[in-house]
């Protein structure tokens, strides 16, 4: 999530609770709404320790898909590489076409499933490219033992790429259903309208607004922090950056330019065919 949208929904949740809590106390009585203060604060502990396990408990499911996400996107990165080095095993027929494919696929990545990904719109359609790297390499004709072995091996790290890309996906658009949502927002109101019955007008003002104010500002931010990793794409502090894809195209160039590789890739800069 944006930093500045994060700050602004905070002073606005805290704002809100403050004046609440201040509003209450102007016709609230001595002592707060409860006539026995201990057994009010037991209850209060119930209802925040509640909340903070229940939220703990989705925090480690959302950060849990948010470094599935990001470890899928680094295998991927990495399996792009490996099966680089691959082709260069492959017959010269098939080595320079597969190897431009690979470059497309990494482009498209980039450039076409991320920009989706950032707006929660990535699916688990198949990159066009992983569909002319099947074709090309169906082409493909090893002779030499050598070349066996390469093609047997790139067909491992099909599987390899394919997979990871998956888990890369998988969080793109969310994995904490509704109904969750919809329990943490209820439960965090719940504790909201509690602390207003400790409002107490014969409590100092900056006392009750702190109060109030800390309590809010631990819940919002638990709330925008299980937000954050359950969008893990989303522009913001924090969001997964194609930045090993990224690399993994720099290594590609370089290790074109060493072998003399000077074959134009079948994609313009984006990935999007020629």
């Amino acid at each position: 999530m944006d930093v500045v949208w994060a700050i602004f929904i905070i002073a606005a949740a805290v704002s809100v609770a403050v004046a609440a809590m201040l509003l209450v106390r102007r016709t609230a009585p001595e002592g707060s709404y409860f006539s026995d203060g201990d057994r009010a604060s037991g209850v209060f502990g119930v209802l925040a320790t509640g909340f903070a396990i229940f939220a703990g408990f989705v925090i480690f499911l959302a950060f849990t898909s948010y470094d599935l996400s990001r470890s899928g996107a680094e295998t991927e990165a990495l399996a792009v590489v490996q099966q680089f080095e691959t082709a260069q095993f492959l017959p010269a027929a098939s080595r320079e076409r597969l190897s431009g494919e690979l470059i497309c696929y990494g482009r498209s990545v980039v450039h076409q499933e991320w920009p989706r990904m950032q707006d929660g719109r990535a699916n688990d359609a198949i990159n066009p490219w992983g569909i002319a790297l099947f074709r090309s390499l169906k082409l493909a004709n090893p002779g030499s033992s050598a070349e066996e072995a390469a093609y047997g091996k790139w067909i491992d790290q099909t599987s390899d790429r394919e997979e990871a890309r998956r888990d890369r996906v998988h969080g793109a658009s969310g994995i904490i259903p509704t109904s969750i949502w919809l329990a943490l927002f209820l439960i965090a109101g719940v504790v909201f309208a509690y602390m207003l019955f400790f409002a107490d007008r014969a409590e100092l003002a900056r006392s009750q607004a702190m109060l109030m104010g800390s309590a809010t500002m631990v819940v919002v931010v638990t709330l925008l922090a299980i937000n954050a990793l359950d969008n893990p794409y989303r522009q913001g502090v924090g969001s997964i950056r194609p930045v090993a894809m990224e690399r993994a195209l720099h290594l590609i160039d370089e290790a074109r330019a060493a072998l003399g590789d000077s074959t134009p890739p079948p994609c313009d800069a984006k990935g999007a065919t020629q």
